[in-house]
């Protein structure tokens, strides 16, 4: 390790995130505070907020997992927090009328800050800790799912979009800070809308590469954040599976080729589905579980650890689909015990040099 790489890690705060998790614990991540529910305020957003205990309890109906095998998200802390977010922003939340833009639930600005705190902005810190637990799961275990996260439009300085946390930049950032042979990272970020908020984070920095795949004509059309795409798939509303699936296979290994990552966060949303309200894609169930088993199996040929997040999704049917994608995973080999004891019996030198290999400077490349 380098003396600058040394001071680095001295210098990073104590952190409860990347705790010891057994062997026999699925890198699966969930807490049941993820749920949002308070005096049915959450029905006033689109977004189904129990989503996410509805997918475990799908995938526990079908025996894949159960509360002993899988992992208990920790709230990430404001400590956690300032990795990323400025001490400004951080006091912004504290006022309810911040927060109720930020969610875009317009009641929430009449409650007091400490209610809000712990109904609404308590269960999003608990994710983005989800999200940074499993960005070290996925490198010590090949694979990563948190149920949660997925914050895609908040940056360091800017909520929106019910994104309060930048969980994407803060996984990455904790993993280059923290983890000794991570310094390049790929998103690949496949929810309807173009992820704004870590491209701004990540506007300079050739650590990390950013492929987007969205609907262009819908939120946020963030022309300055756009810069930031080393791999931009600008779709036009109404796509269908057989376009988009070829679209998605050609520039997915285009992006692995290209560079390739010590670890791949992929933004799973679930808004691409036909009918959604706000996605304006037209994707079938069997869509988006090809989809997901797509980037999984790129990521699996290439020894490259993957973290997945679920992102948005604004129908009441997306659980269950997330849930059939997981299992789906599950029976194609690329997650569970078979693919860690594949990861961990391919873990040789030579397989971490591949890891490092590519180039560092590429061009944006636009569909």
């Amino acid at each position: 390790m380098s003396g600058k790489e040394d001071e680095r890690k001295r210098s990073s705060h104590h952190t409860d995130l990347y705790v010891s998790i057994p062997a026999t614990c699925l890198p699966i991540v969930y807490h049941p505070d993820y749920n949002i529910t308070f005096m049915g305020l959450e029905k006033l957003h689109p977004f189904d907020s129990g989503k996410w205990g509805k997918v475990i309890h799908f995938l526990k109906e079908e025996q894949f997992i159960h509360d002993g095998n899988i992992v208990e998200a920790r709230e990430a802390t404001e400590e956690d927090l300032l990795v990323v977010h400025s001490k400004r922003y951080l006091n912004r939340l504290k006022w309810s009328v911040v927060v109720a833009s930020i969610t875009e639930i317009p009641p929430l600005l009449f409650l007091p800050n400490p209610l809000v705190q712990r109904k609404v902005l308590r269960p999003l810190r608990t994710q983005t800790g989800g999200t940074i637990m499993a960005g070290k799961l996925a490198i010590d275990r090949g694979w990563a799912i948190n149920v949660g996260g997925g914050f895609h439009h908040c940056s360091s300085d800017k909520g929106g979009g019910f994104c309060a946390y930048a969980d994407i930049t803060l996984a990455i950032k904790f993993l280059f800070e923290r983890v000794e042979g991570i310094s390049r990272a790929t998103i690949i970020d496949l929810d309807a809308h173009q992820g704004n908020g870590h491209e701004r984070d990540f506007m300079d920095d050739r650590r990390v590469f950013i492929m987007d795949m969205y609907n262009h004509n819908i939120y946020p059309g963030d022309r300055f954040a756009k810069r930031a795409i080393r791999r931009k798939v600008e779709l036009e509303w109404g796509t269908e599976d057989s376009e988009y699936l070829q679209k998605l296979e050609l520039h997915s290994e285009g992006t692995l080729n290209e560079v390739r990552p010590d670890i791949l966060v992929y933004n799973a949303g679930t808004d691409i589905l036909d009918g959604d309200p706000l996605g304006g894609l037209s994707i079938s169930p069997q869509g988006i579980i090809k989809r997901d088993e797509i980037v999984f199996r790129a990521a699996r040929q290439r020894g490259i650890p993957i973290l997945m997040v679920t992102s948005g999704g604004y129908q009441k049917k997306t659980a269950q689909i997330i849930a059939e994608s997981i299992l789906n995973l599950k029976r194609q080999g690329l997650i569970g015990a078979e693919a860690e004891e594949e990861e961990r019996g391919s873990s040789s030198p030579e397989t971490h040099l591949l890891h490092g290999a590519g180039s560092a400077g590429s061009t944006s490349t636009t569909v």
